[in-house]
């Protein structure tokens, strides 16, 4: 996927990544993206507030991509340092 916009790489892996994500690596991923400040107090609680693990799952990956390339690729950083297996089926790495 080299060459196409990291928040363009986010989009294409979207379905696979709310499929396959589990709850305790969302949660790694929400701590990690509020302390590198890409996500707010307000945008995590939301993200929390979500019933379903797939609905938290959209919720990041959506807020995330809205904000562009550079929190975009942030959350590809996080998530290969937290789930590389999933990292890698999804192509990240």
């Amino acid at each position: 996927m080299a060459g196409v916009p990291v928040d363009e790489r986010l989009f294409t892996i979207r379905s696979r990544f709310i499929e396959r994500v589990s709850e305790s690596v969302l949660n790694k991923l929400l701590d990690k993206l509020l302390q590198q400040r890409v996500i707010n107090d307000q945008e995590m609680e939301s993200v929390r507030s979500q019933q379903s693990r797939a609905d938290k799952a959209r919720d990041v990956i959506d807020t995330v991509r809205r904000k562009g390339s550079e929190a975009s690729s942030l959350l590809i950083a996080a998530l290969c340092e937290e789930d590389r297996c999933l990292s890698k089926d999804l192509k990240l790495m």
